[in-house]
């Protein structure tokens, strides 16, 4: 079998661009990846009309390691966001026509499952009036959507400092998300970067009593030092790993022990077997992985099929039954949290068990996405 060529499909909403790949072989058979990129998707699919004269047609999908390689290696320059995305999108479609060729699932083709279901956390829930009211509302329609657990940034605009007004109110935000969603879910603590190391040990302090899962991303990600001052200093989790878009990259951070949580993008990390080589390394360092998933259902369900074989695999974010709810229907076999366990269970249909309908993707084209973090409103994830 030989790859012939690639397809890049790009589904647009106003906040995100979703970028799907579908590999063809001569064969007739096809998979897809997918990544989301923020502000760099015409990058990508310029990246990708490269790679696949220069890398790509003319390889068997099975030999995934050496299509990687030659990815990220055969161009001499040092791969960053948009090759290790690129890489993303083909390796895993290829692991989908890998699995479909074979008649099984990947996680088989990863060592087999040690789980039946995974948990899922909610994102992309607070596109609503920044408020304790309104926050408390939206918690608990997450909650009576089945989930055990969610994520929120209650931190507004804020950037290395918070002053003690802005801080009241991120408190009172989290005070009334907590009392919305009880005290058994989780809830997980997004700062985004924002913060100098003082200003997130005190605000993570400030939180401690409303029993937050993790503490993610308290400072900018380019500083490991500022991260094991802020580790040092709280007793909450830390999680981070969304930005490092090479695992060799996470060797300082695993060396520093500053992480309890690694939130690689499987995305945006090289793909599937990269991401399960980093596990592999976080699980020697008593380190859980929980990856980032700001994707469509393609991502999803490539990171499912990491979380039903890997050992110290503990959450997968969704975004999908809030924020754009209506892509879903691009992908024919879309993953689904189940609202009696607040996971997704355990899929046996061969690959990744979904398949993009294109006429369907065409009917979200490709737009000018625009995510600023920094912006009043940016919770909101609308189109100004």
């Amino acid at each position: 079998m030989r790859i012939t060529g690639i397809t890049p499909h790009v589904v647009g909403t106003p906040w995100r661009n979703l970028t799907y790949v579908v590999v063809h072989t001569d064969e007739g058979l096809t998979g897809v990846g997918e990544t989301r990129m923020l502000g760099h998707t015409d990058a990508l699919i310029g990246y990708l009309n490269e790679a696949a004269a220069h890398h790509v047609v003319g390889t068997d999908p099975f030999d995934t390691e050496a299509l990687v390689r030659r990815m990220k290696y055969g161009d001499y320059g040092r791969a960053g966001e948009i090759v290790m995305s690129g890489i993303a999108c083909v390796e895993m479609a290829c692991w989908d026509i890998k699995g479909k060729a074979l008649g099984v699932p990947v996680w088989q083709l990863l060592g087999g499952k040690v789980t039946d279901r995974v948990k899922a956390y909610a994102n992309g829930w607070y596109t609503t009036e920044r408020t304790p009211e309104a926050y408390h509302k939206a918690a608990r329609g997450v909650m009576e959507r089945g989930y055990r657990a969610l994520k929120i940034d209650p931190f507004g605009t804020g950037h290395f400092e918070l002053d003690a007004g802005q801080s009241r109110y991120a408190v009172s935000l989290i005070e009334a998300v907590r009392d919305a969603i009880g005290p058994d879910a989780e809830l997980m603590l997004e700062m985004h970067g924002r913060f100098s190391p003082s200003t997130a040990v005190r605000l993570a302090k400030e939180m401690a009593p409303f029993r937050p899962a993790w503490l993610e991303e308290p400072v900018p990600p380019e500083n490991l030092k500022a991260l094991e001052k802020v580790a040092a200093k709280v007793d909450l989790p830390i999680a981070t790993g969304e930005r490092i878009h090479d695992r060799i990259e996470f060797r300082e951070l695993f060396a520093s022990q500053a992480a309890d949580i690694i939130q690689p993008d499987v995305g945006h990390i090289g793909g599937i077997a990269e991401t399960r080589k980093l596990a592999a390394t976080a699980e020697t360092h008593y380190t859980l992985i929980a990856p980032h998933n700001v994707g469509g259902p393609v991502l999803t369900a490539a990171s499912l099929q990491l979380g039903f074989s890997t050992p110290n695999f503990k959450v997968l974010e969704h975004f999908n039954d809030f924020a754009d709810a209506e892509i879903k229907k691009v992908v024919k076999g879309a993953p689904q949290v189940d609202p009696e366990t607040g996971c997704f269970e355990i899929s046996y249909a061969p690959g990744l068990g979904v398949e993009l309908d294109v006429e369907a993707a065409a009917e979200f084209p490709q737009q000018q996405a625009r995510f600023d973090l920094w912006a009043e409103g940016w919770e909101k994830r609308a189109p100004k």
